[in-house]
């Protein structure tokens, strides 16, 4: 995870800014979103006819599944991200390279604005999910999280069983839909298998998934998105906890989702990056210089901070 340079998230210098025309500032206390468990894709229910401004957008009719215009950030007085323009490819995975502090995390938790549960965080510049703004005054953090699920550094298993926390999302995000135990039974199933985690588990559904081994918890995490259908899913270092047999399963798996979901995953590991994405945005100090295919990247790259950090001349 990226540790923002002083000042900053840790240590902010007096208060922020005032907001300017055109900003977005963070959500004050109390709003919608501050208060759910990381990875659960938020907290609070809502009545699914009502309407929320952020919808799921069908196959085929948009290419890029995450966009970035002139998108800047500040903790506090601290400039974080600076011009940031992006289009992430709808289905495909993408990695965000680059050294300690260069802004990848934040970039990350500014796709589901998490970043704004830190109150002295504004932004500027537009950020779409499929085409919609994510910053649209109708648009309620809590259903951007069902769409665009997260994944940490470390395992976040809630102290369930196995079953509850794969249907905790999905039990808040339905509402008032009324939901047989076969229907539940089936959707927990589903989402087991898609992680590759249901062999394992199937015979221990009301153990307590804190008892499960790091790269299981890690695999239980991500089953516990996909009941709700995101459309992108937020990787933070997902594989930094996990031994190299682990590092492979989780490896794995982001190639089974991939093409259902849009990953997108910041990692320090050059050898994760090559392996595991198609494309990959290399980051230096808040700026994106480089993004391409990750063969292109690191056989010929364009410039010469990018050959200096997959060198490893730096970082």
């Amino acid at each position: 995870m990226d540790k923002p340079v002083n000042p900053g998230p840790d240590n902010p210098e007096g208060t922020p800014p005032a907001r300017e025309p055109g900003s977005v500032a963070a959500n004050p206390p109390g709003s919608p979103g501050l208060s759910e468990p990381e990875g659960s894709g938020g907290l609070g229910s809502r009545d699914p006819g009502n309407s929320n401004g952020f919808s799921h957008v069908p196959p085929g009719r948009h290419p890029f599944a995450i966009e970035t215009e002139k998108l800047n950030l500040w903790y506090g007085d601290f400039q974080a991200l600076f011009d940031v323009d992006l289009k992430i490819k709808r289905g495909h995975i993408t990695s965000l390279i680059g050294p300690s502090g260069c802004g990848k995390t934040t970039l990350l938790r500014s796709v589901n604005r998490i970043v704004e549960r830190l109150g002295y965080v504004r932004t500027t510049g537009a950020i779409r999910i499929l085409g919609q703004d994510v910053y649209g005054p109708d648009v309620e953090p809590i259903q951007l999280r069902k769409e665009v699920g997260m994944v940490f550094q470390r395992p976040n298993p809630l102290p369930l069983s196995i079953r509850d926390n794969v249907l905790f999302s999905h039990r808040i995000h339905r509402g008032r839909v009324k939901v047989s135990g076969a229907e539940e039974a089936e959707i927990m199933e589903k989402a087991l298998r898609e992680v590759l985690l249901w062999d394992a588990v199937k015979d221990r559904l009301n153990g307590s998934a804190t008892t499960l081994s790091l790269e299981e918890q890690q695999k239980l995490c991500i089953a516990r998105l996909l009941p709700v259908k995101p459309e992108v899913i937020l990787m933070d270092e997902p594989c930094s906890a996990l031994d190299p047999a682990g590092t492979e399963a989780v490896e794995d798996l982001m190639w089974e989702l991939r093409g259902d979901y849009t990953i997108l995953i910041v990692t320090h590991n050059m050898a994760q990056a090559r392996r595991a994405s198609e494309e990959t945005i290399f980051m230096l100090l808040g700026k994106v210089i480089e993004h391409r295919t990750t063969e292109e990247l690191f056989l010929t790259p364009r410039h010469k901070e990018t050959a200096d950090y997959i060198e490893g001349r730096y970082g």
